[in-house]
Protein backbone atom coordinates (compact mmCIF):
# COMPACT_ATOMS: atom_id res chain seq x y z
CA UNK A 1 0.00 0.00 0.00
CA UNK A 2 1.31 3.48 -0.81
CA UNK A 3 0.09 6.92 0.25
CA UNK A 4 -0.99 9.44 -2.35
CA UNK A 5 -2.23 13.00 -2.63
CA UNK A 6 -3.52 14.09 -6.03
CA UNK A 7 -2.64 17.34 -7.77
CA UNK A 8 -6.20 18.72 -7.62
CA UNK A 9 -6.41 17.75 -3.98
CA UNK A 10 -3.20 19.65 -3.25
CA UNK A 11 -4.91 22.82 -4.46
CA UNK A 12 -7.93 22.18 -2.26
CA UNK A 13 -5.71 21.47 0.75
CA UNK A 14 -3.69 24.63 0.10
CA UNK A 15 -6.78 26.85 -0.04
CA UNK A 16 -8.30 25.22 3.03
CA UNK A 17 -5.00 25.65 4.89
CA UNK A 18 -5.34 29.42 4.55
CA UNK A 19 -8.18 29.25 7.10
CA UNK A 20 -6.18 27.99 10.12
CA UNK A 21 -3.30 30.25 9.13
CA UNK A 22 -5.72 33.18 9.44
CA UNK A 23 -7.17 31.79 12.69
CA UNK A 24 -3.67 32.07 14.16
CA UNK A 25 -3.93 35.86 14.28
CA UNK A 26 -6.96 35.75 16.61
CA UNK A 27 -4.99 35.62 19.85
CA UNK A 28 -2.72 38.57 18.98
CA UNK A 29 -5.66 40.76 17.93
CA UNK A 30 -7.62 39.82 21.05
CA UNK A 31 -4.81 40.61 23.48
CA UNK A 32 -3.62 43.79 21.73
CA UNK A 33 -6.83 45.55 20.67
CA UNK A 34 -9.98 44.21 22.34
CA UNK A 35 -11.58 45.01 25.72
CA UNK A 36 -10.33 42.64 28.45
CA UNK A 37 -12.39 39.92 30.11
CA UNK A 38 -15.31 39.92 27.64
CA UNK A 39 -14.98 36.50 25.97
CA UNK A 40 -18.65 35.92 25.16
CA UNK A 41 -19.17 39.43 23.79
CA UNK A 42 -16.03 39.06 21.68
CA UNK A 43 -17.26 35.70 20.39
CA UNK A 44 -20.67 37.15 19.49
CA UNK A 45 -19.10 40.14 17.75
CA UNK A 46 -16.90 37.84 15.73
CA UNK A 47 -19.87 35.83 14.45
CA UNK A 48 -23.22 37.62 14.37
CA UNK A 49 -22.66 40.91 12.48
CA UNK A 50 -20.71 39.35 9.63
CA UNK A 51 -23.09 36.38 9.56
CA UNK A 52 -26.10 38.65 9.13
CA UNK A 53 -24.26 40.61 6.43
CA UNK A 54 -23.44 37.44 4.50
CA UNK A 55 -27.00 36.17 4.88
CA UNK A 56 -28.29 39.48 3.46
CA UNK A 57 -25.98 39.01 0.48
CA UNK A 58 -26.87 35.38 -0.33
CA UNK A 59 -30.58 35.74 0.62
CA UNK A 60 -31.06 31.99 0.99
CA UNK A 61 -32.55 30.42 4.11
CA UNK A 62 -32.44 26.77 5.20
CA UNK A 63 -35.37 24.55 4.31
CA UNK A 64 -36.95 21.59 6.07
CA UNK A 65 -34.59 19.56 8.21
CA UNK A 66 -31.76 21.95 7.43
CA UNK A 67 -33.12 24.49 9.93
CA UNK A 68 -32.21 22.06 12.67
CA UNK A 69 -28.98 20.86 11.07
CA UNK A 70 -27.76 24.42 10.43
CA UNK A 71 -28.54 25.31 14.04
CA UNK A 72 -26.60 22.30 15.37
CA UNK A 73 -23.61 22.98 13.12
CA UNK A 74 -23.74 26.68 13.94
CA UNK A 75 -23.60 26.01 17.67
CA UNK A 76 -20.82 23.41 17.35
CA UNK A 77 -18.61 25.15 14.77
CA UNK A 78 -19.28 28.75 15.79
CA UNK A 79 -21.31 29.37 18.97
CA UNK A 80 -19.88 26.92 21.47
CA UNK A 81 -16.49 26.92 19.75
CA UNK A 82 -16.03 30.71 19.73
CA UNK A 83 -17.41 31.14 23.25
CA UNK A 84 -15.27 28.43 24.82
CA UNK A 85 -12.25 29.43 22.73
CA UNK A 86 -12.29 33.00 24.05
CA UNK A 87 -12.97 31.89 27.62
CA UNK A 88 -9.87 29.71 27.35
CA UNK A 89 -7.88 32.46 25.63
CA UNK A 90 -8.65 34.97 28.39
CA UNK A 91 -7.87 32.52 31.21
CA UNK A 92 -4.92 30.54 29.83
CA UNK A 93 -1.53 31.40 28.39
CA UNK A 94 -1.64 31.14 24.61
CA UNK A 95 0.64 28.10 24.72
CA UNK A 96 -1.69 25.98 26.84
CA UNK A 97 -4.68 26.94 24.71
CA UNK A 98 -2.78 26.03 21.54
CA UNK A 99 -1.75 22.62 22.86
CA UNK A 100 -5.37 21.86 23.73
CA UNK A 101 -6.41 22.77 20.19
CA UNK A 102 -3.74 20.43 18.80
CA UNK A 103 -5.64 17.36 20.03
CA UNK A 104 -8.27 18.07 17.36
CA UNK A 105 -6.92 15.54 14.82
CA UNK A 106 -7.00 12.77 17.42
CA UNK A 107 -10.58 13.65 18.34
CA UNK A 108 -11.48 13.74 14.64
CA UNK A 109 -10.13 10.21 14.18
CA UNK A 110 -12.40 9.02 17.02
CA UNK A 111 -15.48 10.93 15.83
CA UNK A 112 -14.96 9.76 12.24
CA UNK A 113 -14.76 6.14 13.38
CA UNK A 114 -18.15 6.45 15.09
CA UNK A 115 -20.04 8.78 12.73
CA UNK A 116 -18.43 8.11 9.34
CA UNK A 117 -17.32 4.49 9.79
CA UNK A 118 -13.75 5.51 8.93
CA UNK A 119 -11.38 2.92 10.34
CA UNK A 120 -8.59 4.49 12.44
CA UNK A 121 -5.09 3.73 11.19
CA UNK A 122 -1.71 3.78 12.84
CA UNK A 123 -0.37 6.48 10.54
CA UNK A 124 -3.13 8.89 11.49
CA UNK A 125 -2.76 8.31 15.22
CA UNK A 126 1.03 8.70 15.06
CA UNK A 127 0.66 11.90 13.02
CA UNK A 128 -1.85 13.22 15.57
CA UNK A 129 0.43 12.50 18.51
CA UNK A 130 3.38 14.03 16.68
CA UNK A 131 1.29 17.13 16.02
CA UNK A 132 0.54 17.59 19.72
CA UNK A 133 4.24 17.14 20.50
CA UNK A 134 5.31 19.62 17.83
CA UNK A 135 2.83 22.27 18.92
CA UNK A 136 3.94 21.76 22.53
CA UNK A 137 7.52 22.54 21.53
CA UNK A 138 6.37 25.68 19.73
CA UNK A 139 4.21 27.24 22.42
CA UNK A 140 4.79 25.82 25.89
CA UNK A 141 6.85 27.65 28.48
CA UNK A 142 8.15 26.34 31.79
CA UNK A 143 6.26 28.98 33.77
CA UNK A 144 2.88 28.37 32.05
CA UNK A 145 0.09 28.66 34.63
CA UNK A 146 -2.83 26.23 34.63
CA UNK A 147 -6.44 27.23 35.20
CA UNK A 148 -9.09 24.53 35.57
CA UNK A 149 -11.89 26.58 33.99
CA UNK A 150 -9.63 27.64 31.14
CA UNK A 151 -8.50 24.07 30.46
CA UNK A 152 -12.10 22.83 30.47
CA UNK A 153 -13.10 25.64 28.11
CA UNK A 154 -10.19 25.02 25.74
CA UNK A 155 -10.85 21.30 25.66
CA UNK A 156 -14.56 21.88 25.10
CA UNK A 157 -13.82 24.29 22.24
CA UNK A 158 -11.74 21.83 20.26
CA UNK A 159 -14.15 18.97 20.99
CA UNK A 160 -17.09 21.08 19.80
CA UNK A 161 -15.55 22.23 16.55
CA UNK A 162 -14.11 18.82 15.71
CA UNK A 163 -17.52 17.24 16.18
CA UNK A 164 -18.97 19.99 13.97
CA UNK A 165 -16.44 19.20 11.24
CA UNK A 166 -17.31 15.50 11.28
CA UNK A 167 -21.07 16.12 11.37
CA UNK A 168 -20.78 18.58 8.48
CA UNK A 169 -18.96 15.87 6.56
CA UNK A 170 -21.68 13.34 7.41
CA UNK A 171 -24.55 15.63 6.42
CA UNK A 172 -22.95 17.37 3.43
CA UNK A 173 -24.78 20.43 2.09
CA UNK A 174 -28.25 20.82 0.57
CA UNK A 175 -28.41 20.70 -3.21
CA UNK A 176 -27.60 24.05 -4.76
CA UNK A 177 -26.25 25.57 -1.53
CA UNK A 178 -22.73 26.93 -1.83
CA UNK A 179 -20.05 27.38 0.79
CA UNK A 180 -20.84 31.07 1.31
CA UNK A 181 -24.49 30.38 2.11
CA UNK A 182 -23.51 27.46 4.32
CA UNK A 183 -21.08 29.75 6.16
CA UNK A 184 -23.70 32.46 6.68
CA UNK A 185 -26.19 29.99 8.19
CA UNK A 186 -23.70 28.77 10.73
CA UNK A 187 -22.40 32.22 11.65
CA UNK A 188 -25.93 33.51 12.25
CA UNK A 189 -26.94 30.41 14.24
CA UNK A 190 -23.78 30.59 16.34
CA UNK A 191 -24.11 34.35 16.83
CA UNK A 192 -27.75 34.08 17.93
CA UNK A 193 -26.66 31.45 20.44
CA UNK A 194 -23.90 33.71 21.79
CA UNK A 195 -25.55 37.14 21.88
CA UNK A 196 -28.15 36.54 24.63
CA UNK A 197 -25.65 34.44 26.58
CA UNK A 198 -23.13 37.29 26.52
CA UNK A 199 -25.78 39.78 27.67
CA UNK A 200 -26.91 37.49 30.48
CA UNK A 201 -23.44 36.58 31.76
CA UNK A 202 -21.40 39.72 31.02
CA UNK A 203 -24.01 42.47 31.02
CA UNK A 204 -24.16 45.44 28.67
CA UNK A 205 -21.56 45.73 25.90
CA UNK A 206 -18.34 47.50 26.91
CA UNK A 207 -17.32 50.94 25.71
CA UNK A 208 -15.23 50.62 22.55
CA UNK A 209 -12.56 52.88 21.11
CA UNK A 210 -11.28 52.93 17.54
CA UNK A 211 -8.77 50.16 18.20
CA UNK A 212 -11.48 47.84 19.53
CA UNK A 213 -13.81 48.57 16.62
CA UNK A 214 -10.99 47.89 14.18
CA UNK A 215 -10.08 44.70 16.06
CA UNK A 216 -13.62 43.38 15.91
CA UNK A 217 -13.86 44.26 12.22
CA UNK A 218 -10.61 42.39 11.57
CA UNK A 219 -11.82 39.31 13.47
CA UNK A 220 -15.16 39.33 11.63
CA UNK A 221 -13.66 39.61 8.14
CA UNK A 222 -10.17 38.14 8.20
CA UNK A 223 -10.48 35.42 10.84
CA UNK A 224 -14.12 34.53 10.28
CA UNK A 225 -15.93 35.33 7.00
CA UNK A 226 -13.13 34.63 4.52
CA UNK A 227 -11.43 31.76 6.39
CA UNK A 228 -14.67 29.97 7.22
CA UNK A 229 -15.78 30.17 3.61
CA UNK A 230 -12.52 28.40 2.66
CA UNK A 231 -12.85 26.02 5.64
CA UNK A 232 -16.39 24.87 4.79
CA UNK A 233 -15.54 24.71 1.09
CA UNK A 234 -12.62 22.41 1.84
CA UNK A 235 -14.71 20.41 4.28
CA UNK A 236 -17.03 19.38 1.45
CA UNK A 237 -14.13 18.03 -0.62
CA UNK A 238 -11.66 16.60 1.91
CA UNK A 239 -11.94 13.83 4.51
CA UNK A 240 -12.87 15.12 7.96
CA UNK A 241 -9.58 13.98 9.48
CA UNK A 242 -7.59 15.80 6.78
CA UNK A 243 -9.37 19.04 7.62
CA UNK A 244 -8.74 18.51 11.32
CA UNK A 245 -5.00 18.04 10.72
CA UNK A 246 -4.88 21.42 9.00
CA UNK A 247 -5.85 22.93 12.34
CA UNK A 248 -2.27 22.29 13.51
CA UNK A 249 -1.25 25.25 11.35
CA UNK A 250 -3.10 27.69 13.61
CA UNK A 251 -0.71 27.64 16.61
CA UNK A 252 2.26 27.68 14.23
CA UNK A 253 0.79 30.76 12.57
CA UNK A 254 0.19 32.37 15.99
CA UNK A 255 3.84 31.81 16.96
CA UNK A 256 5.10 33.32 13.70
CA UNK A 257 2.83 36.34 14.11
CA UNK A 258 4.11 36.81 17.65
CA UNK A 259 7.67 36.72 16.30
CA UNK A 260 7.08 39.09 13.37
CA UNK A 261 4.54 41.53 14.81
CA UNK A 262 5.07 41.41 18.57
CA UNK A 263 8.81 40.88 18.77
CA UNK A 264 8.59 37.52 20.50
CA UNK A 265 11.77 35.45 20.13
CA UNK A 266 11.80 32.02 18.51
CA UNK A 267 14.20 29.52 20.05
CA UNK A 268 15.64 26.58 18.08
CA UNK A 269 13.35 24.15 19.93
CA UNK A 270 10.33 26.15 18.72
CA UNK A 271 11.55 26.01 15.13
CA UNK A 272 11.95 22.25 15.50
CA UNK A 273 8.42 22.06 16.89
CA UNK A 274 7.10 23.96 13.86
CA UNK A 275 8.81 21.48 11.56
CA UNK A 276 7.24 18.56 13.43
CA UNK A 277 3.78 20.18 13.37
CA UNK A 278 4.06 20.92 9.65
CA UNK A 279 5.24 17.37 8.98
CA UNK A 280 2.27 16.02 10.93
CA UNK A 281 -0.07 18.23 8.91
CA UNK A 282 1.33 16.90 5.64
CA UNK A 283 1.21 13.30 6.88
CA UNK A 284 -2.41 13.84 7.87
CA UNK A 285 -3.27 14.71 4.25
CA UNK A 286 -1.97 11.47 2.76
CA UNK A 287 -4.62 8.95 1.85
CA UNK A 288 -3.98 5.23 1.36
CA UNK A 289 -4.03 3.95 -2.21
CA UNK A 290 -5.96 0.74 -2.36
CA UNK A 291 -7.45 -1.48 -5.01
CA UNK A 292 -9.98 -2.83 -2.55
CA UNK A 293 -13.69 -1.97 -2.17
CA UNK A 294 -14.96 1.58 -2.52
CA UNK A 295 -17.91 3.53 -1.19
CA UNK A 296 -19.87 6.58 -2.28
CA UNK A 297 -19.47 9.66 -0.09
CA UNK A 298 -21.09 13.09 -0.17
CA UNK A 299 -19.09 15.82 -1.94
CA UNK A 300 -21.34 18.82 -1.36
CA UNK A 301 -25.01 19.11 -2.28
CA UNK A 302 -26.27 15.84 -3.62
CA UNK A 303 -23.07 15.14 -5.54
CA UNK A 304 -21.12 12.06 -4.55
CA UNK A 305 -17.70 10.68 -5.27
CA UNK A 306 -16.27 7.19 -4.98
CA UNK A 307 -13.68 6.85 -2.23
CA UNK A 308 -11.59 3.79 -1.34
CA UNK A 309 -12.17 2.07 1.97
CA UNK A 310 -8.83 2.05 3.78
CA UNK A 311 -7.61 -1.35 4.91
Amino acid sequence: MSNTIGTSRIGTVALTALAPLAFGSTFAVTTEFLPPDRPLFTAAMRALPIGLLLLAVVRVLPRGAWWGKAAVLGVLNIGAFFGLLFVGAYRLPGGIAAVLSAVGPLLAIGYAAVLLSERPNVRGVVAGLAGVFGVSLVVLRGDAALDAVGIAAGTGAVASMTLGVVLAKRWGRPEGVGALTFTSWQLVAGGLFLAPLALLVEGAPPAMDGAAIGGYAYLAIFTTAVPYFLWFRGMAQLPATSVAFLGLLSPVSAALIGWVALGQALAPVQIAGMAIALGSTVLGQLRPRTTGPTRLVAAGGTAVRREPIAT
